[in-house]
């Protein structure tokens, strides 16, 4: 394993790739610890070797990509989809060959999906996992950690090897490269800021509208805190502390005592900016305090469309059951409530329902036709 640090060394690697095949890739972000979620490290392997860049290092791994996105390239990733969206919004990165072992590991029916569980079982390695929660952003890293980091893309080809051949076997390898084709779709905007985030924090249905104008400045202003301090909001307040802050509207700071989660140290801390947010809130006309919004109202009852559901889903229970798949990840309730509603006749129009994938059409597509006949 080697550590990357500099322009010159990964224009090199770049150089050394350039005829490999099949690669094995990997990131680790800082969104546990940091505000500016980014890509800290980058993790490459091939069959005998592994790379750890050091990202906030070099310039940028742009002599890597062309080799990402070739289709002479098969790249290798486990649960592809976050590093997929990092990657193409920091670099542009838009990987075409795609082998992801997660998904590759739920078309077999696996009953347990993680990296560590997978390799344990198809390679025989045991991951320390002790490193899971580290902060990746922090300089210098220790040695320990970028080991840590190597192994995660070390051991991917060889499970790869593996999982494609039971794929092979079961005869579900070109269900894989379905699956593959559309999680390379990605959109690089991952981490788009969302202003209406306050409104989910979870406990706050009971909240009134001036309670509700407390709970967005208090929102707005450890977000701005997080941001300038690049820490993950929950170490600037937690979220119960928030809307329970947000709840009691205290009017002076010797109220915020004794809400959970706010220490005297706190208090001291933040306890002044708290008591801003809160007489903002405060001071709001009437007029102006937020209303929750409604969300759309429940359809009403309709028992024939509600048993046609559970005959679907009965199918579909019984499929997963023969073929060995979670019921969830073989078709989810949201695609049986579709497929109730367009009634398809024919495996072509059941293909055109919403996410329909041509291996669930293989895979079950029969029998939910010939229980719809009874809908």
């Amino acid at each position: 394993m080697e550590y990357i640090h500099s322009d010159e060394r990964l224009e090199a690697l770049a150089g050394q790739l350039s005829g490999a095949g099949l690669l094995a890739i990997d990131t680790e972000a800082a969104g546990y610890h940091r505000y500016h979620d980014r890509i800290c490290l980058f993790q490459v392997s091939t069959r005998t070797d592994t790379w750890v860049i050091d990202t906030l290092a070099v310039s940028d791994i742009a002599p890597l990509t062309p080799l990402l996105a070739s289709d002479a390239v098969e790249v290798v990733l486990h649960d592809a989809d976050y590093d997929l969206r990092l990657l193409a919004r920091d670099y542009g990165v838009r990987i075409t060959h795609l082998f992801d072992t997660k998904l590759a590991a739920q078309l077999l029916g696996e009953p347990q999906i993680g990296l560590a569980s997978l390799l344990e079982k198809h390679v025989g390695v045991k991951l320390d996992k002790k490193h899971q929660r580290a902060d990746w952003a922090q300089r210098p890293l220790p040695r320990d950690m970028i080991a840590y980091a190597a192994e995660d893309t070390k051991h991917l080809p060889e499970l790869r090897d593996v999982l494609r051949r039971l794929l092979e076997q079961t005869g579900r390898l070109h269900w894989a490269h379905e699956e593959f084709e559309l999680r390379v779709q990605v959109d690089a905007a991952a981490a788009s800021s969302d202003p209406d985030a306050w409104l989910r924090l979870k406990n706050t249905r009971d909240l009134k509208p001036r309670q509700l104008a407390a709970l967005r400045e208090l929102h707005g202003w450890r977000e701005a805190t997080a941001a300038e301090r690049d820490v993950a909001p929950f170490r600037v307040i937690g979220n119960e502390t928030l809307v329970e802050i947000a709840r009691r509207l205290p009017e002076q700071v010797d109220q915020l005592r004794g809400i959970p989660g706010l220490s005297d140290a706190l208090i001291r801390r933040r306890g002044a900016a708290v008591m801003d947010a809160v007489a903002r809130a405060r001071a709001l006309p009437e007029r102006e305090l937020p209303v929750r919004p409604r969300g759309p109202g429940r359809p009403p009852p309709d028992p024939s469309f509600d048993a046609c559901v559970e005959r679907l889903k009965a199918v579909r229970d019984r499929a997963a059951e023969r073929l060995g798949l979670e019921r969830g990840f073989l078709m989810p309730r949201q695609q049986l409530e579709d497929v109730a509603r367009a009634r398809p006749r024919t495996p072509a129009a059941l293909r055109d329902v919403r996410d329909m994938r041509a291996w669930q059409v293989e895979a079950l597509g029969a029998e939910l036709i010939e229980a719809l006949v009874e809908c």
